[in-house]
């Protein structure tokens, strides 16, 4: 089992965009610790498999759901439910958080993936 886990430091270390850590064990949930620079995020779209649980480890952004802007901040917890419309969006070129929600296969997110009209 890895135990525990810096996620201030794994992001601060970390090179790139995108998905940056993955928790690998357990077999009920998935963690992925996801940053970007300023202006860039994951687009808008729809999620009907799983609630995902957004908390801020580092910089500030904003997660829509719905269309209503959430600021995200270290230690800030945002729940997007299944069947929402989400995008995320950093504010700041720092910004990362963890996603949570229950075991469905890897992140897929893409190195620079801009949201919509940002």
């Amino acid at each position: 089992m890895e135990g525990a886990v810096d996620l201030g430091k794994v992001s601060a270390g970390a090179r790139g965009p995108g998905a940056v850590w993955t928790q690998r064990e357990g077999q009920d949930l998935n963690a992925n610790l996801v940053r970007f620079p300023r202006g860039e995020g994951v687009g808008e779209h729809v999620n009907e498999e799983v609630d995902v649980l957004f908390v801020g480890v580092s910089g500030s952004g904003v997660v829509e759901v719905d269309g209503r802007g959430h600021d995200l901040g270290a230690g800030v917890l945002i729940l997007a439910p299944k069947g929402a419309r989400r995008a995320t969006r950093s504010a700041s070129e720092d910004f990362s958080y963890l996603t949570v929600h229950k075991r469905r296969g890897p992140v897929r997110l893409r190195a620079g993936e801009r949201r919509p009209n940002a």
